[in-house]
């Protein structure tokens, strides 16, 4: 199944920690690029979620948004005295105090001193792991898009294929008459001027005549390029990048064709060709 390029998918949690939400979004990119945005303590996720991007996803340029809230109850966190800390400080103190008989203890000061005070951490590991978790849950929908987008462009590009099998059905079908039209034509030419070519001769130009205005290998290759892509539209990988090269091939055919035309249907039909050629490019910048 093709993938679009172009997708949005958002995932909403809510903790007793407080909530969070995830932002996928793409757009087209010949290769693929990240661009990921994450609140501060979280920043040493960066190189877990970029891999989980690159395993997930071939092609497009991904935004990824990371929105994180703490519940403010969370945030008045209940304070830890180390008691044995604060002991020895005091003892210090009073004893600096009955030395040089002055001073006084202030137990502000005391509660200041590093490591006597401390507020218990919200744990960032066990947070970090259901964020991971959620942001799995957002790739998988954001993929899902990826596919529905996809689908609908495949369509698109299979009813432009019947389009181009169309035109080359009729082009088969006029080259005969056009053919027979201009050996008549080729043939009046010669008795308007009053020349007379004996049959042998008359033959070899009738045949390279033919040569030059004949498109039945150009014809040929472009109903092999119609089956081609219709294999590669059944693929299950990423093949944006095989469609292209194929959209190269059809402009390449329908361009001979365009030139060798002598007759107005056919030109008709070549810039048909190139038109649906054309539309069907268009679409396959979008998928991955």
């Amino acid at each position: 199944m093709i993938s679009s390029m172009t997708a949005y998918a958002r995932k909403e949690v809510n903790q007793p920690w407080g909530t969070a939400s995830w932002e996928l979004r793409s757009v087209n990119q010949r290769y693929l690029e990240t661009y990921i945005r994450l609140p501060e303590q979280f920043r040493s996720l960066e190189p877990i979620i970029r891999e989980r991007l690159r395993n997930r996803l071939t092609r497009g340029k991904i935004e990824c948004h990371l929105r994180f809230e703490l519940d403010p109850a969370t945030q008045h966190q209940e304070l830890s005295l180390n008691q044995d800390l604060a002991k020895q400080i005091l003892n210090a103190a009073n004893w600096i105090q009955s030395e040089h008989k002055s001073g006084e203890v202030n137990p502000i000061d005391v509660l200041r001193w590093p490591g006597v005070l401390s507020a218990k951490e919200q744990n960032l590991d066990t947070i970090s792991q259901e964020l991971l978790a959620l942001l799995d849950s957002t790739i998988d929908e954001f993929i899902t898009v990826r596919e529905r987008e996809g689908k609908a462009l495949g369509e698109l590009i299979i009813q432009r294929l019947e389009g181009i099998t169309e035109q080359v059905e009729k082009i088969r079908q006029w080259m005969p008459q056009i053919l027979v039209w201009q050996k008549e034509r080729l043939q009046t030419k010669l008795a308007e001027a009053n020349i007379e070519l004996d049959s042998s001769r008359l033959e070899q130009e009738i045949v390279m005549m033919a040569q030059r205005i004949d498109v039945a290998e150009e014809l040929d290759r472009l109903m092999t390029h119609v089956k081609e892509t219709y294999a590669i539209l059944k693929k299950n990988e990423a093949v944006g990048r095989r469609l292209d090269f194929m959209m190269q091939e059809f402009n390449r055919e329908s361009n001979t064709i365009a030139s060798k035309s002598i007759n107005a249907d056919v030109t008709a039909s070549a810039i048909e060709l190139k038109v649906l050629i054309e539309q069907i490019r268009e679409q396959v910048q979008n998928i991955e």
